[in-house]
């Protein structure tokens, strides 16, 4: 599975290809290993966005805000 961080920059990677359903898979392992994370969720949210998930990218904007509600990178 690989350690959190280096998930999370697969799926950053992938997300710029836009591959967004690869990149939310990584995400989505990441957070398995690191749930606490604001930019995780943040990201995740913003794959989820780009296919279409509105409503599920809402909760993963609203997760990462209650992490961190000083976040100004928040989508």
């Amino acid at each position: 599975m690989g350690d959190a961080e280096s998930l999370f920059e697969k799926g950053k990677s992938l997300f710029a290809e836009g591959l967004f359903e690869d990149a939310l898979s990584y995400f989505e392992q990441a957070l398995l290993l690191d749930s606490k994370n604001a930019d995780l969720w943040n990201k995740k949210g913003a794959a989820l966005r780009s296919l279409g998930r509105y409503d599920e990218a809402l909760e993963c904007f609203n997760k990462s805000l209650e992490i961190d509600p000083s976040d100004r990178n928040a989508s």
